[in-house]
């Protein structure tokens, strides 16, 4: 492994792919990628369906778990995160969007409203070629129905819409950032897995290179770019002697800039659900199915199409929660396979899925460190609905699903509700629904938020407090986009190799 580069990157996932391979593509110099898991060169990777048994495996997801939520009745939440090269674009269900126009102009910061970030999602977008599943299941399709006036294209956060969503996906494959971005690796360009990062070394106030936890040292002779995700990159800066004053000396890790909001803005976006089962509706476990499940392997071999082409979340919509003319406030996601609501992973039966997420959560949590060893999980508290809000939001989505489910042209193929059940009806009850049963859709963000004044980021993506070192990745979103994450996440890297290139001329 080479010891020195003109920047080095820390995490090799959706954002981290692309700063390095814009970094390149700019001729702004050598740049050594650094990837604590393994490759994602693996079937399970690429296929769509795979996703089952990659989550809550420690060899390809860091496996948090939040602190006990206060407004969940003390229940610990999973957070997962990709541990691999292509990140948590290598593990979730590869829904394409880009979020609300206004996400970006209400974010107010200089080189981020939606006139700048468009032309960067349109770069990416040239490169992974996102579009509309194809060989979704009946159920899905038949979403499309709800809002027939926008016919069978992807839904949109823009308006009211529901059907099949557009993914990072290609001829049933997987297409992450790392197969778009940094495969084969251009000239420059240096890719090492299962190296994970302690900190960032510092002379005086500029960093110059990292340190791995097996105590190597790598040295950077223009910068480093934190690409780690939301846990992932406050943790290093902390330990990094960047962070709250008071919790840092804490834990015995000198102070070299006091930044009190580091690790602070922590959200995402809270979710709940309700489960339909019936027979001859979505996929299950049944007799008459059996055939079909022999079958997947090798339709999936031959045809990349059936089963085991779907990334389990095949569409949805998005609508506004009590039902007003204004513009939508949640969005659900469509799951076409019976999951169980017992805790078993496989239940006997056919069915499908709906949740309801909020797009603009105002709770907010924090991460913190809970020790100086880097193989320490930190404290991860999401802060699930500390502003009240956001449950009203949610509880008022979950009628208004019910309304649309029923409304669905399923045909021979709806299914009744099975859980909660129609008569979980009161606002107090679908409250203790949610209390029971609600968790987030993996999108943290807004750890190390940029803005002006103290925020620990600059909207130049400069880390405040230090020189030669940035931050690409969602840690630095304010406030969260208003559908799923990983486009803005990479995105966010794109820009970041446009900056840095620039500041570094």
């Amino acid at each position: 492994m080479t010891s020195r580069a003109d920047f080095i990157v820390v995490g090799a996932g959706s954002a981290g792919c692309i700063a390095a391979a814009e970094l390149i593509r700019r001729e702004a110099g050598s740049v050594l990628l650094l990837e604590a898991g393994p490759t994602d060169n693996s079937p399970v990777v690429k296929m769509p369906f795979g996703l089952v048994w990659m989550m809550g495996k420690r060899h390809r997801d860091w496996c948090y778990k939040s602190t006990p939520q206060t407004h969940l009745g003390g229940r610990q939440l999973n957070v997962t995160r990709g541990r691999m090269v292509g990140g948590s674009g290598s593990i979730n269900s590869m829904v394409w969007f880009r979020g609300r126009k206004d996400d970006f102009d209400n974010w107010q910061l200089p080189g981020w409203s939606w006139a700048y970030v468009e032309p960067a999602f349109e770069s990416i977008e040239a490169r992974l070629t996102p579009n509309r599943m194809q060989g979704a299941h009946p159920v899905t399709e038949a979403l499309h129905s709800l809002f027939p006036e926008h016919g069978t294209t992807p839904p949109s956060p823009e308006y009211e819409s529901a059907g099949v969503f557009a993914f990072n996906m290609v001829n049933g494959r997987r297409r992450s950032a790392a197969d778009g971005f940094i495969k084969p690796n251009p000239p420059g360009l240096t890719l090492v897995t299962g190296q994970e990062v302690d900190r960032v070394l510092f002379d005086g106030d500029t960093a110059r290179g990292i340190r791995l936890v097996d105590g190597t040292e790598l040295n950077a002779n223009k910068g480093v770019i934190l690409s780690a995700g939301s846990i992932g990159s406050p943790s290093i800066l902390m330990r990094s002697g960047v962070g709250p004053r008071a919790d840092l000396a804490a834990l015995g890790i000198e102070v070299r800039h006091n930044s009190e909001e580091v690790g602070k803005n922590l959200h995402d976006h809270p979710a709940a659900g309700l489960h339909f089962a019936g027979p001859g509706s979505g996929y299950g476990i049944t007799p008459a199915q059996m055939p079909g499940w022999a079958a997947a392997p090798f339709q999936y071999l031959m045809t990349r199409r059936g089963r085991f082409a779907s990334p389990t979340v095949e569409g949805g919509g998005f609508f506004n929660a009590r039902g007003l003319d204004e513009a939508p406030d949640v969005q659900s996601h469509f799951i076409p396979f019976m999951l169980g609501w017992e805790g078993k992973r496989y239940v006997y039966g056919s069915g499908y899925f709906a949740d309801v997420c909020v797009c603009r959560p105002k709770s907010r949590g924090a991460l913190r460190l809970t020790s100086r060893v880097p193989k320490a999980a930190p404290e991860i508290d999401l802060g699930v609905f500390n502003d009240s809000s956001d449950m009203d939001t949610l509880v008022a989505g979950l009628k208004r699903l019910r309304i649309l489910m029923d409304q669905v042209d399923f045909g021979t193929r709806h299914a009744p509700e099975a859980f909660p059940g129609p008569t979980v009806q009161s606002d107090e009850a679908l409250r203790d629904h949610i209390r029971d049963r609600g968790a987030t859709a993996y999108h943290p963000v807004g750890t190390l938020r940029m803005g002006e004044g103290d925020a620990p980021v600059t909207p130049r993506l400069t880390v405040r407090g230090v020189q030669g070192l940035w931050v690409a990745d969602a840690s630095v979103m304010p406030a969260v986009t208003s559908a799923n994450t990983n486009a803005p996440s990479m995105m966010i890297g794109h820009r970041a190799g446009e900056f840095i290139a620039e500041d570094c001329a």
